[in-house]
This record gives C-alpha cells, structure tokens and sequence, in this order.
C-alpha cells in the first residue's frame, strides 16, 4: 500500500518553522565564549528535528544541509570543537539558508542549490579551521524510498560509519511501543521505520503497537521522523532485551537480513554483531544499556498534549458565523421592541439570555485569533543583532510585554512598520560608541521595544536613548521641501513633519535608510489598521515613537448616530461626550469653517451631512446634537440629527463588496436588516485639519494679533478666544 505523506507536509512546515525560529532565538543569546552545555544541546536538537523530518518526507537539500549543521553542532557540544563568533554567524546565515528551502517545499518551487553548496562548503570551513575532516553530505538512506537502493549500490559507503556509530546508538535494538495510533499512522510509522533500520518484529494490538527494530539509529532520531506524525507521547523507546527463547528462533526470522549480510560485508558486520546475544552483550551491565529515552515513559498523564492545529481559515469561518449570530440576535431585538415588555417577560429574558451568550462566545471566539506580541518580537534581536555591526555601533535591545495579546491580522501586518522604526531608531537615533562616550553616556545604545493593554487599545512603543530629533534640521529640510512650516510650530507639529512622504534628514543615503521612503507608508499602514501615531523625543536623550491600535478589526462597540435618513456608526472608543450647543458657543470664521467652544476649548465643528452630501433634518447646529470626537489626542466637534443607541456591530469589509470610499473604514448590517457605514475617525480629523484649520488660523489671527498659528488638531486656546 503506497500511503501519501502530503497530507502531514502542513504540520512539518510549521514544526520546522518554529524550530527555526527556536534556534535563532537560542543562536542569539548563546555565550560563545562559554556556552551553555543546555542551549548547545537545545540547538543541536533543533537541527535534528528538523533534518528527521526533512529526511520523512524526501527533502533531500534540506536534510542534506542539516546534516552537516548537526554534524558541526554535535562536535561543539562535546567539547570536540571550540565554538567562535564566525560560527555563530555562520549558523544563522544557515538558519535563513533553511528557512528559504522550507518556503521552496512549502510552494513547490525549485531549490537555490548554489546557495546550498556555498552554504555546506562554508560550513565545512569552520571545521577545516580546526583541523578536523569535513563533513560527508547526508546518506542517501535518509530519504524514504531511495535507501535500499543507495545501500546495495554503494556497499563500502557505510563502512566508515560503522567504525563509530551514532552517540546514544544501541547495540542490542529497540523496542517502540505505539500508544493510541490509528491503524493508517502506524502503517506509516512501520514504514518511515524500515527507512532507519530493520523491523524484526511488530505487533498489533487494539491502538497499540509494539515493534522491534534493529538499527543504529538513536531514539532521537526515530522520534524526529514520528514527530510529523504523531505526538511525542505516543512513542516510547526502550533497549530491547531479548529473552532465551524469542534469542533462538530470532535469527531465522528475516531472510532479507541474512541476504543482506552476505551482499554488503562491511555493513552487516555490525549487524551481525546487533543480532546476535554476544557474551559481551550478557555481560554487559544493564545500566551502561539503559539510554536516557525511557524516561519519556514515566511522563505524568497531565504532560499530554492540550493543543491541536487549526487552519485560519477555519478560524475565520467560525469567527464570520459568530458576527452573523450577533446580527441575528440584533435584528430579534429590534423586532422584541415592538412588544411590551411586561406581557412578555419571558420572551424579554431569553434575549437578554441570548445578548450576553452571544457576546461571551464573540469573545471566546475572538480569544482563538489572538496572538501574543512575542511572535513579532522575537524577530528583532537577529535584525538588531546584525545591523547594529553593519553600522559599527553597540545596541542591547530589551522587551517588554511579550505575552501582550492582539489579533492575527493586526499582528502580521505591524511587522514591517516596526521593522522600519527598529531600523530608523538604530540608523539615526543610536549614536556610535565614540560619540555616546563623548556625550556622557554609556558606549552600548539603549533599544526599548513593548507592549500593553490600554482600555480596548494596545500601545506598541519603540524608544531609544540616542540623540533625539534635531527641531531646526527638521524646519530646514521641511523648508528646502516647500512645506507649510514656521518657527512657532510645537514640537508636537514639528516631529509629525516625518512622516511627511519623501521627508528625511539624512545626510547622506545608504542602503539601511535615507531615502525618505518609509516613515509615511508606516504611518499610512498604521491608519489603515485603525491606528495612529504618536511622537516624543527629546534632544540628547532619546525618542519614543508610540503606536495605538484597536484590539481587534472584526467586531467593535459602536455608537449609532443620524442624519437625515441615514445612520452611521462612531466607534465608541472615540467617543468622548455629546451636547447641545449654544448659539453663542458657536464662532463663524472666514472660509465657511465653524468653531464650538466646549468648556475653554475651542473644536473645529464638522456638519456630518456636510461631509457624506446628505439633506439634513436639521442644519442649525445649536439646534441638533453635536459628538465630540477623540481621536489620536485630538478632537473636532461632529454635527449630527439625533443619537441613535449604543450597539455592538460586525464590521464588513466595503473595498471587498463595493470600493474604498474616503472617511469610511466599513460597513455593518443593522438590527432591521439596513446597511450602516462606519465612520473612519482619523481619516475625518485628517481632512478636517487640512481644510479647516488655516481659515480659521487666519480668522483667530485677524480679531487676536498675539495668536499667528493653532495646533494641527483645530484646537484653540480660551485666552486667545475670549473675546471672540
């Protein structure tokens, strides 16, 4: 029977992407000047893990590779070869070399195997250093099918291995014992089994098998090819120890390893001598023949596995049908409305019942998408690692918040503004040793990378202790590039210049940055998630670069507001109160624009039928409801008919049904089965800022001459507008 392996290649990619990940990580924080025996072993099982895999399922070019990285691995943690720095380097650029080959299997693209040859000679090198041989490419045993034929075509090819076999090899066999394994996992167990040795016998019962496998091969090494397969805790190892009966009539039981033996003399001498109950083997005493594998057996039932893998996509399923049960539930509320509430308590309570069973399952099934900050994290030491040399500088990175959760797809999509700020912090913000020593400060550079919960947001913050922005370089190149600026600017204004498109203070380009090409697509990225930006720096000391972003995309609590016929939906986060206006509260200024004086402070008030061309019910503003609106630590003031209720809604995706429209992030289905828009309330504060703020700068600046320019939010002082 011809099983197909395909169908475990998903759960091989991910265990060996992780592992992947594992190794950089130990490779990272290894002491190369004394190492640790653990982190070494670690590493070392790693590769392992990976090549037993990669030799499963026929990946020839990986298994090759990590044989040769396991190889050299094995050595330095025997003490047999003194690790270097170089070699470190080396293992990580092997660990990208891998990580290549591993997406090539995963899209069945063909493998860069001159990459791979440079690869495995500059391993080599590392040895040849020392003195010692390099290291024979993988058998080709280790690939399934193709072993036997190698074997009989290359008969002396093994010799030299037999001389030393593999650390924790055991003489006298192995008995694998199955636990629990579907009658097709076992088959293919058997199978991948054969591939590392000789299966002398296999017995099945139930779900449990029990196998006696001569080979030479350690139980690391057959764990690792059952790993992709089955869990670890299904597979127990022990030496076999074979009793005086089953020792008579064993070495007539497989006629192909006699025929073996005589074909291939070299290779069956040592499998003669496993075969046979020798008076070294009797003597032998039973500690020196117990490996430390067994212990895998006396693991406590609760060590079992408590996860399993599921695909996104059946998550997104679930979390699509979850959205459409709260619509439901939405839609009986508002047909319920209709009756009264005291003739039908009963109906009343089962959907208060049903409110809050939807929104915990909405929670809980929201929990399933949610990652920790750890998974984006964990890239940067290796990036920092690496550039801080690139750039002769000394850089300790330091995280924060690691176990901070947030959602699959915000998480996949802050890696790359991230990297760029990492990148920028370590360009121009991080000075030199030199230059630090000179300023008073240590000569290793501070990098500062966190997470936390605040509220329904999460606030990512990159800081560095470098040299902060420079204010007047800032106006200078903002000048030579033509835009708005003037010398009375806040800091605040002044530091948001970056993110102007093209805009860069750097003297000079080089391939790490320079080119003014980033901080705007960070920015534009971070919106587009919901998301702001925030800036503080201070010269000589540093700069924290903050961003805020929702939780999660898929479901928000919102506030439904009207105008004319048509409801729109606030996101609540941003909601900071709403009011009645009074006539004298509201300030006419030259350009058409309006300001609303809220307790001292003047808004810039935005007509939201103004904005989407809408007939409104009511276009005095002193006579409708205005929402101040909170977004980015600015505010604005929004004119609207009438406050409709406070909601949670299912957030629909409108590029994907229909096209983007300006200021609206998406849409939503309503109780009563009508389409809702929700507001985008940064992209509205943006545009408000560019269209609103300069009249209305110039009308403050005609009745007050002492006030010539008003922050970039609209905001107005109290002093500046007393008398207005």
């Amino acid at each position: 029977m011809n099983l197909d392996l395909s169908q475990f290649f998903g759960a091989f990619f991910e265990e060996a992407e992780e592992l992947l990940v594992d190794m950089e990580r130990l490779l990272l924080d290894l002491d190369v000047a004394n190492p640790s025996s653990d982190d070494l072993n670690a590493i070392f099982r790693c590769a392992h893990s990976i090549k037993g895999g990669a030799a499963t399922f026929g990946f020839t070019h990986m298994t090759e590779l990590t044989h040769v990285l396991e190889s050299i691995l094995d050595r330095a943690r025997t003490g047999t070869l003194q690790l270097r720095e170089n070699m470190v380097d080396a293992f990580l650029e092997t660990k990208d070399v891998l990580k290549s080959q591993l997406e090539a299997y995963r899209h069945e693209h063909p493998i860069d195997t001159a990459t791979l040859e440079y690869m495995v000679a500059k391993l080599n090198s590392l040895t040849a250093e020392d003195g010692a041989p390099a290291t024979a490419a993988a058998p080709a045993a280790a690939a399934p099918a193709a072993a036997p034929a190698a074997a009989a075509a290359e008969p002396q090819a093994p010799a030299p291995a037999a001389t030393e076999p593999p650390i924790g090899a055991i003489d006298g066999g192995l008995d694998v014992k199955l636990v629990n394994v579907s009658d097709e996992d076992c088959e293919l167990i058997v199978t991948e089994l054969k591939h590392l040795g000789t299966v002398l016998r296999h017995a099945r019962s139930g779900r449990n098998s029990d196998i006696v496998l001569q080979s030479t091969c350690t139980p690391d090494d057959i764990i690792a090819v059952s790993c992709f397969i089955i869990d670890a805790d299904q597979i127990v190892i022990a030496p076999h120890v074979a009793d005086p009966a089953s020792a008579a009539v064993a070495p007539a039981a497989p006629a192909a390893v006699a025929e073996a033996a005589v074909a291939a003399p070299a290779p069956a001498a040592a499998q003669t001598t496993a075969h046979a109950p020798a008076a070294n083997e009797a003597a032998r005493p039973p500690a020196a023949a117990a490996p430390s594998r067994p212990a895998a057996a006396e693991k406590p039932a609760v060590a079992a596995e408590t996860s399993i893998r599921v695909g996104v996509e059946k998550v997104d399923q679930l979390i699509n049908l979850v959205g459409e049960l709260v619509i439901t539930q939405a839609m009986l509320a508002q047909t319920a409305s209709a009756f009264d509430p005291v003739l039908n308590e009963r109906l009343f309570s089962g959907l208060s019942q049903l409110t809050r069973n939807a929104r915990d399952l909405q929670e809980a099934a929201m929990s399933i998408r949610m990652m920790p900050m750890d998974y984006v994290f964990n890239r940067f030491p290796r990036l920092v690692r690496d550039l801080a040399h690139k750039l002769g500088k000394q850089v300790e990175l330091s995280t924060f918040g690691k176990s901070t959760e947030l959602d699959k797809g915000l998480i996949e999509r802050i890696i790359d503004p991230l990297t760029h700020l990492v990148r920028n912090s370590l360009d121009h913000g991080i000075e030199k040793p030199e230059a630090r020593v000179a300023n008073g400060k240590d000569a290793t550079g501070q990098l500062l990378l966190s997470a936390a919960h605040q509220g329904g947001n999460i606030v990512i913050e990159v800081s560095d202790d470098g040299q902060g922005l420079n204010r007047d370089k800032i106006l200078k190149k903002a000048r030579e590039r033509g835009l708005p600026v003037s010398d009375n600017m806040t800091d605040d204004e002044i530091n948001q210049l970056i993110f102007a498109p093209g805009f860069s203070t750097a003297d000079q380009v080089t391939d790490v940055s320079g080119r003014g090409v980033g901080m705007d697509v960070v920015k534009q990225n971070i919106q587009s998630m919901g998301g702001y930006v925030e800036i503080q720096s201070h010269a000589g000391r540093g700069t924290t670069i903050r961003i805020v972003l929702p939780l999660t995309l898929a479901i928000l609590d919102g506030m439904s507001v009207k105008t004319g016929d048509e409801v729109f939906i606030l996101p609540l986060s941003c909601v900071a109160e709403s009011l009645q206006p009074r006539p004298e509260d509201i300030k006419a200024v030259p350009g058409g624009g309006r300001l609303l004086k809220v307790r001292n402070e003047y808004l810039t008030l935005v007509p939201l039928y103004e904005r989407f061309r809408i007939t409104p019910s009511i276009a005095d503003p002193s006579e409708g409801i205005v929402v101040i609106l909170d977004s980015e630590g600015k505010k604005i003031a929004l004119q609207i008919d009438e406050l409709v209720g406070q909601q949670q809604v299912v957030v629909k995706n409108l590029e994907t049904n229909y096209r983007k429209v300006s200021g609206i992030s998406g849409a939503t289905i309503l109780g009563d089965g009508s389409v809702a828009l929700i507001i985008d309330v940064s992209a509205l504060m943006r545009e408000t800022r560019a269209g609103h703020s300069e009249s209305a700068v110039r009308a403050v600046s005609a009745e007050k001459p002492e006030m010539t320019s008003a922050p970039a939010d609209g905001r107005f002082s109290t002093e500046a507008m007393a008398a207005a």
